[in-house]
Parts: structure tokens; sequence; C-alpha cells
């Protein structure tokens, strides 16, 4: 509850009910917000070009973490997302989900790349995350050419996640991704993510992002 009423929440299906015509006096409001992201770690072992995340190693303690996880429950938080970095470097990474799923009310999700979801990371996982979020810039070279991994593993770590939780894709629209986000759309329909999200990267000096430029004229790219 707060200032903007009731808000009702489904961890397990993601359902979000507000009910704004509720006045909630605010002595009952939450302390806590919605929802928190909390990076793990500033490791990753990609090296993106459009990167904004620092490069020098750190990683969260899990007991603190975890004393974080146990005040933002009981001060009325609904959700924690896990990042980085890549969160899948964390060691701990299990051990605060299964923590943070069933210990508190939290829902859990986290962002990652994908190709260390192995079958052994996703087994330590099971049944302690609601939702997983994939970031994927373009596909095929595209995708090669700015992640540095194999395209055909990215999609098969995709398809491996159906075993887990639900999953979204966060897709960065620069200069070089843009003519791809129609097949990017259907491959998303395909591995069967149930969100698509889109990532505007902002021109600067160093990177081309994307434009109007870029837009009229790969205007027919996108119905």
């Amino acid at each position: 509850m707060g200032p903007s009423g009731i808000h009702l929440f489904d961890r397990m299906k993601g359902l979000n009910i507000l009910l704004d015509e509720v006045r909630v006096p605010p002595n009952l409001w939450a302390r806590a917000p919605r929802q928190v992201s909390i990076a793990l770690t500033n490791a990753c072992d990609l090296s993106c070009p459009y990167c904004f995340a620092p490069k020098n190693p750190a990683w969260l303690d899990v007991d603190e973490v975890i004393g974080w996880l146990t005040e933002l429950d009981a001060d009325g938080c609904l959700g924690v997302g896990f990042g980085g970095g890549e969160p899948t470097l964390h060691r701990g990474l299990p051990d605060l989900c299964q923590y943070a799923a069933k210990r508190t009310r939290l829902a859990v999700t986290f962002t990652t790349h994908a190709h260390r979801l192995d079958d052994t990371l996703i087994a330590a996982l099971f049944g302690s995350v609601h939702f997983v979020r994939v970031s994927m810039d373009g596909v095929g070279n595209t995708y090669e050419a700015l992640r540095g991994r194999p395209f055909a593993a990215f999609r098969e770590r995709m398809e491996k996640l159906r075993n887990l939780a639900p999953f979204g894709i966060n897709f960065v629209v620069n200069a070089h991704t843009f003519p791809d986000l129609n097949a990017a759309i259907e491959l998303a329909a395909d591995v069967g993510a149930s969100e698509f999200l889109l990532l505007l990267e902002q021109p600067s000096r160093t990177r081309p992002g994307v434009d109007s430029s870029t837009v009229s004229f790969r205007q027919g790219c996108v119905n």
C-alpha cells in the first residue's frame, strides 16, 4: 500500500492490479520501493562496445544481500531483480534466489546474457526464479559482431530457459541492430518469450545509437 493506492501482486503469474481509487493513510504506506534492482557484481565475460557498466570486478557479500532482502520484504517491497555486470558469474546467485523465493514474499528476477545458463545452473535455480530477462542485440552476424559469442549457442540457451521460468528479451536498439528488429521479434515468438523490451541507445560522440536518419533509412524494416 502507498500514496497511489492498494497494489495487488501475484509473484507467480506476474499479475499487477492497482486500486488507485482507494486512499491509503500515510501511516500504512509501504516503506520500501515496489521493485529493487541489485547489481551483484560488475564482472562480465562479454565486452559489448556500448556497455556502460564499470570494468573493475566487485562482488556483493551474500550475507549482506540476504539482510537487504529480509528488510525489503518486511517493509513491503514486491520484487527484486538481480543484475550486474553478469549476475550468473556470482557464485551466490542460486542461494540468493532460493532465499528470496522461499523465505520472503519477493518476486525474483534476474537479467543475463544467458550464455552461462547450462543444465547445472538451471537446475540450481529451478523453483527459485519467477522471471528472467535476456539481453539480445541483433540476430545472427549482428549479434556475433557485437557480443562476440555464437548466435546459435545463444538461441540454444533461450530454449533451455523454458525449463526454468517465463522470460523476456531486452533488445538494445542502435544503428547496427535496428535492421534486425523484425527478425528479432519473430525469434522472440519462436522461442516463447513473453516480453520484448526495446532499449534505445542514444547517439554519442563514439556510438551511433539510433537516430532519425537511421529510422528514416530503414523505415520499411518494421511493419
